[in-house]
């Protein structure tokens, strides 16, 4: 049934556009334009965030980071096996899968650790890059949302470890 959704939602919009008398291959093609605009403006902002974030990691400061954090967030219940997925979430969602994939390898697909892994990967969301993303260039001043999100995962984070010991 999934399979159909797609196609039948460019099928309506076909309809749609017919029936309303669009030139939609036009009506496409103006799309397609200003696409092709958005993403010039945003690509200078994400090639920074997805360089910063290679940087930080391959350099090895995500590793030494999240061994200085390790003991704190073992002292709030956040498991210290978890300690570099949780550095890297807000920076890097392909990286942050790496190491959720890498957690379900080295402690089991069903073992605490796995499961609060997956809690925070499926919960959580890629702050850096969205800013870059959704920022684009048009926002200048963020008025502290960078930090609020920081803070509110790792909120996120520590709500959902307590939750996954409880389950």
């Amino acid at each position: 049934m999934s399979a159909y959704v797609l196609p039948a939602f460019i099928a309506l919009n076909f309809l749609v556009g017919a029936l309303r008398r669009v030139p939609i291959f036009d009506a496409f093609l103006e799309g397609a334009k200003g696409a092709i605009d958005l993403a010039k403006q945003i690509f200078p902002y994400l090639a920074a965030v997805l360089i910063a974030v290679t940087l930080f990691r391959e350099s090895g400061l995500a590793l030494r980071l999240a061994s200085l954090l390790s003991p704190v967030f073992r002292l709030i219940g956040v498991p210290p096996e978890l300690t570099e997925l949780i550095v890297v979430r807000p920076m890097s969602g392909s990286g942050s899968l790496g190491l959720l994939s890498e957690v379900y390898r080295l402690y089991g697909a069903d073992s605490y650790p796995a499961r609060a892994a997956s809690v925070i990967v499926g919960s959580s969301e890629t702050v850096f890059y969205v800013a870059a993303v959704y920022g684009g260039g048009k926002v200048k001043k963020y008025r502290g949302a960078v930090a609020i999100a920081l803070v509110a995962t790792f909120a996120g984070t520590v709500i959902s470890c307590l939750l996954c010991r409880l389950l």
